[in-house]
């Protein structure tokens, strides 16, 4: 066991915000995982925390009851004031901040919105928000930004049916989660403006149902009964991030990852793929032991925070074969992408069937489509908690 108090201290390295000109995941993922035990570093607002790199001591970290996702513990690590996990107190009904048993009456609550089932009945209007968004790019002419035009739209849109939020409102959430999820370039007053700006929409959203219930998400929710008007708040600002942001940056990094790889195009593997090489969501686990635990040989003390890389772990060579190659005939399908335990992302089945339509139709009907520029040129985001590309100029 490797022992913070016996008088070796480990090094510390710095926190793994991402850097312009760097590619994803960061090389230095490797150096960590030959480490022995976990890597301490320190978060941007300050305390210390240990990042876990291999694929079986993340899945550990995400089972082990003696590791809480509560933001209200002691030692629970804050990126920042505004960026992390939010307390109850702040935006009640934020769940993934919960454990269990709270967090499995709002898990119970939402788990047959996205059901396989519910997502079958979906696709239709999964597949003609994608072809309306085609349509539109191929009426502009002859290029397009993929990011603009198609892979933020389509995740957006398809969210905002279900919820019941107005198409027109799209602009306005796309600007606030952007905001929100943007750790370097906005500052911690404007993601504070941003989030009180989206709560105050979704609260509206919340009294407008209550009086006019339609065929949506929230009206069926708020008929249910197992969760508050107070709670929906958070519950729909959850869903309104996580709904569209990260599979925009599947979707758009997918995209790329296919036209450097034609021969995987039309192949439904592509997604299981796309979704472990990419790791969009690299930074999103955020943990504090509440016991003194074990982890990979290192000794955690109670108070101390846990923070498993996505993007490290599913490049594991101990779990992935050859991980830094793009192949999705790969037998290995037991990536971290959405999370493991109890906390897996619940979404998971409907960002799988939005990523797999949009590939689908894209290529059947932009059969020439090409990048516009070279793909060390392509703008990814070194300024946020998301991996992605701020935009994806293409051609045909």
């Amino acid at each position: 066991m490797t022992n913070t108090d016996s008088g070796t201290a480990p090094k510390v390295v710095d926190f793994p915000l991402r850097t312009p000109g760097e590619p994803f995941p960061p090389p230095r993922y490797e150096e960590y995982r030959r480490r022995p035990g976990l890597v301490l570093t320190h978060l941007p607002a300050g305390g210390r925390v240990w990042l876990v790199t291999r694929h079986e001591e993340a899945r550990a970290v995400l089972t082990d009851k003696r590791i809480s996702s509560d933001p209200s513990r002691a030692g629970f690590p804050h990126i920042s004031d505004t960026i992390g996990v939010p307390r109850q107190e702040q935006i009640p009904g934020w769940f993934v901040g919960l454990d269990s048993p709270e967090h499995d009456r709002f898990r119970k609550a939402l788990i047959p919105e996205f059901t396989v089932r519910r997502v079958r009945t979906m696709r239709p209007a999964i597949e003609r928000t994608v072809d309306e968004r085609i349509d539109a790019m191929l009426a502009a002419g002859d290029s397009a930004d993929l990011v603009t035009d198609f892979a933020l739209p389509i995740p957006s849109l398809v969210i905002s049916s279900l919820l019941g939020v107005p198409p027109v409102d799209r602009a306005f959430f796309e600007s606030r989660t952007r905001t929100l999820v943007d750790i370097r370039n906005s500052t911690e007053q404007q993601r504070d403006t941003a989030a009180k700006e989206l709560l105050r929409y979704i609260n509206r959203l919340i009294g407008i149902k209550q009086h006019w219930p339609g065929d949506d998400l929230v009206s069926r929710l708020l008929a249910g009964g197992a969760i508050t008007p107070q709670e929906m708040t958070g519950v729909l600002m959850l869903l309104l991030i996580a709904g569209h942001e990260t599979t925009a940056n599947n979707i758009a990094l997918g995209v790329v990852s296919l036209l450097l790889n034609p021969e995987w195009i039309g192949d439904e593997r592509a997604v299981e793929e796309t979704l472990r090489f990419h790791s969009v969501a690299d930074l999103v686990s955020l943990r504090v032991a509440v016991e003194d635990v074990e982890i990979g040989g290192q000794l955690i003390r109670a108070g101390e925070g846990i923070i498993p890389l996505a993007a490290a772990a599913n490049h594991d060579p101990e779990a992935f074969a050859c991980p830094h190659a793009f192949d999705p005939g790969r037998t290995e399908r037991h990536h971290v992408a959405f999370g493991y335990g109890v906390h897996q992302c619940l979404g998971q089945n409907l960002v799988r069937a939005e990523m797999e339509i949009a590939y689908r139709r894209l290529f059947e009907r932009i059969p020439k489509l090409e990048l516009a520029v070279p793909v060390e040129e392509l703008p990814l985001k070194h300024d946020g908690v998301l991996c992605g590309l701020h935009a994806l100029p293409v051609r045909w």
